[in-house]
C-alpha cells in the first residue's frame, strides 16, 4: 500500500502544477477529495481557529495541531500537508512531532523560520538559517526512522517583514540564502509568504533543482499551491445565520439543499449495513432514513 508520503512526493516528482484544497475539517476534507482535488491543505490559523478558538501566534500547540490532522488525513485517500508552525523550540520536539505527524498518516508539512512567540505583537525576528536547518535536520531523520515517506517543506518568513506582522526583514537575496540552506538541509520544496510578487524571482533563482510552493495563491512555474481561508468564510456564514435567527426567529438566508452531504458521511455505506442486518436477523427496516 503507497504511504500518503509517497503519494504526495509523487505528485511534487511529477512536474505538473498541482492545488492542495484548503480543508480545516474532515468534512471539508471530504469535500475537496470528492470535486477532485489531488491533495489537501491544514493550515495552522484556520485549524486553530476553527477548532480552538484561538490564534495561531504561538499559543496553538502541535499537540491539538496533530489531533485534528490525524482525524482529517484518515478519513480521505489524497495525502495530507499540514501546518507544523516551528515544530516546537527544540531540535528533540522538531524530532518528536515529525514522527508524530508520520504515525498519524499526514504526508508532509512546512516547518517555519520565524521565532516564538510568532506572528504577535512581539517582533521576534527569524532562527539563524543553522538553527533551522538543525530544526530540518532533526525532522528527516525522524522521517528516515520511520522507514516512510514524508515530505518537508521549509517556510522561510525573510520576505514577511515585521511592518507586516511577520518575522523577516524583507532582504531577497536573504530569503534565497536561506532557501538553499534548507534545502540542503533536507527540505524538499520551498516557500515564501505572503504575496506573489517575489515567486517569479524565486522560481529563478532556484530552477528546477529546488522546488518552490505558494500558500494563498497560484503563480505559474510553482510546483504547486496550497490553498487556505475558507474557514472564514465558514464561520462569517454562520454568525450570519445566527444574527438572522436571534433577530427573526428564523433563518431566512440558509440553504439546507445539499444532497451530496449524505454521500461525504458515508451514510448510504452505514444505512447499507443496518438494513442488511435488519433483514438477516428478522427485524424491520424502512425505505427512508432521518434527514
Amino acid at each position: 500500500m503507497t504511504s500518503p508520503g509517497a503519494k504526495l512526493r509523487a505528485l511534487i516528482d511529477k512536474g505538473e502544477h498541482f492545488v492542495c484544497g484548503d480543508t480545516y475539517s474532515a468534512i471539508t476534507a471530504r469535500i475537496c477529495e470528492h470535486v477532485g482535488f489531488p491533495a489537501i491543505y491544514l493550515g495552522g490559523h484556520a485549524c486553530s481557529a476553527f477548532h480552538y478558538a484561538v490564534p495561531d501566534n504561538g499559543i496553538y500547540s502541535q499537540v491539538e495541531q496533530i489531533e485534528q490532522a490525524s482525524r482529517i488525513a484518515n478519513c480521505v485517500s489524497i495525502p495530507l500537508i499540514a501546518d507544523a508552525d516551528t515544530l516546537g523550540e527544540t531540535v528533540a520536539d522538531a524530532y518528536h512531532f515529525t514522527r508524530r505527524y508520520i504515525q498519524q498518516g499526514i504526508a508532509g508539512f512546512h516547518v517555519e523560520d520565524e521565532r516564538n512567540p510568532k506572528h504577535s505583537k512581539h517582533v521576534n525576528g527569524l532562527w539563524s538559517i543553522a538553527d533551522q536547518q538543525a530544526r530540518i535536520d532533526a525532522a528527516r531523520r525522524a522521517q528516515k526512522d520511520s522507514g516512510q515517506d514524508f515530505v518537508i517543506i521549509a517556510r522561510c518568513d525573510e520576505l514577511y517583514p515585521s511592518e507586516a506582522g511577520g518575522g523577516g526583514t524583507g532582504n531577497f537575496d536573504e530569503a534565497v540564502k536561506r532557501g538553499h540552506a534548507y534545502a540542503e538541509a533536507g527540505a524538499d520544496v520551498v516557500f515564501f509568504p505572503p504575496s506573489p510578487e517575489p515567486v517569479p524571482a524565486l522560481l529563478k533563482a532556484f530552477g528546477d533543482r529546488i522546488p518552490v510552493a505558494t500558500m494563498g495563491f497560484a503563480v505559474p512555474g510553482a510546483r504547486f499551491n496550497m490553498a487556505t481561508g475558507g474557514w472564514v468564510t465558514a464561520a462569517a456564514n454562520h454568525l450570519k445565520m445566527m444574527r438572522e435567527l436571534m433577530e427573526h426567529g428564523q433563518v431566512q438566508s440558509a440553504n439546507f439543499d445539499f444532497p451530496e452531504k449524505y454521500v461525504l458521511i458515508d451514510h448510504p455505506l452505514y444505512d447499507g449495513l443496518i438494513e442488511e442486518w435488519a433483514d438477516k436477523t428478522g427485524r424491520q427496516s424502512r425505505p427512508n432514513h432521518a434527514p
